[in-house]
């Protein structure tokens, strides 16, 4: 097992070009975690500095993968606008003022969509355990078994389950400055769970989180000029916080579709991220019920397409084969293109192309 003050040493043995300092000791190291037979941590330093923090990425990575024991490191580069380098104590401050900023309002600047990127569609719900991840992989296979090229990007930082539901594993290659996404069932696909342990806690401040999802989203490879990726679908974490805003203000979405489950407890939930996507000018470009049935009931979310005036785009039941799939690695799209399940994810994805002019 790998020691924790072996990580430790190891990262100050690199030597912080600014301080002078062992990269450890300078407080750029944020939130590591170390687990058995790896390490992970986010590099923050300055954005005018990241060229410069680049090499030493690297060399953190090198200096971890040698130590005994160790089988896989990832070392996010993140960056933060301050005035030069910062202090310990300016370091507080200045984390201080980004939690009051969080509270205040802003309007979305959107840079850039992905390189080669067409389309860029996000999942949504308002509330956890409505079978949104469930959704999204499903939704990428379903447009992928209509030859699009499709991309997923798990922007649940907190409890990612990509990795899970599409049977892969392992960190991703990093080549001439780009993250390269793992492939699997058709589709390109990155998750901050392929960098940690399943049962790893991601002890992230809010805008640590935010540049992990900016790092995954500008710097992953998902297409390249002469063969762009036609649709990115990210599955975004319950609720509308700091992810989502992040996801607005870095990339231009085309549209926006939102799982619940029947009952109002769900919809209220919905409902309050349909809001959000109408306040930033992102079209919600319909509502799935999941777990349609006896149990959660059904109908609810038709009717609250009706009174929100957006498509119902169809529901899903609450099925076995569907749960198990996700478990398996193997979606049932995918896996069962001939299904129950396959067909409605297939009439769901007709009318979502559709909406995205694919």
């Amino acid at each position: 097992m790998v020691e924790r003050s072996a990580v430790i040493a190891a990262l100050d043995a690199v030597m912080d070009p600014v301080s002078g300092q062992g990269l450890f000791a300078s407080g750029l190291v944020q939130g590591l975690v170390v687990a058995e037979d790896r390490a992970g941590f986010a590099l923050e330093v300055d954005r005018s500095l990241v060229a410069t923090y680049a090499p030493v990425r690297d060399a953190a990575e090198a200096a971890l993968k040698v130590l005994p024991g160790m089988n896989r490191v990832s070392v996010i580069l993140t960056a933060e606008a301050k005035p030069g380098l910062a202090k310990p104590a300016a370091r507080t401050a200045g984390l201080s003022k980004a939690a009051v900023d969080q509270g205040r309002a802003k309007a979305p600047v959107p840079t850039d969509r992905p390189a080669h990127v067409r389309r860029v569609l996000a999942i949504a719900s308002g509330k956890g355990g409505v079978g949104k991840s469930t959704v999204a992989v499903n939704l990428a296979a379903a447009l992928a078994a209509r030859g699009l090229s499709v991309g997923i990007l798990d922007a649940d930082v907190y409890g990612p389950s990509l990795p899970t539901m599409l049977g892969i594993s392992g960190q991703p290659a990093y080549e001439d400055g780009a993250i390269v996404p793992h492939q699997a069932h058709g589709l390109k696909a990155m998750s901050v769970g392929l960098l940690t342990r399943m049962d790893d806690a991601m002890i992230w401040r809010g805008p640590m989180a935010s540049q992990a999802i900016t790092q995954m989203l500008t710097q992953t490879r998902w297409g390249v000029a002469e063969a762009p990726l036609d649709v990115l679908v990210v599955d975004l974490p319950p609720g509308t916080g700091d992810v989502q805003l992040t996801l607005i203000q870095k990339t231009p979405l085309d549209g926006a579709v939102i799982v619940s489950t029947p009952q109002e407890v769900a919809l209220a939930d919905a409902r309050r991220a349909h809001t959000l996507f109408q306040r930033v000018n992102v079209p919600t470009l319909g509502l799935i019920e999941n777990m349609t049935g006896p149990i959660f009931g059904q109908g609810g979310a038709k009717a609250e397409a009706e009174r929100l005036s957006i498509p119902f785009l169809g529901d899903l039941p609450l099925d076995a084969g569907l749960r198990e799939g996700g478990d398996a690695g193997r979606p049932p799209v995918s896996a069962d293109p001939s299904g129950l399940i396959a067909g409605r994810f297939a009439a769901i994805a007709e009318q979502v192309a559709a909406a995205l002019g694919l």
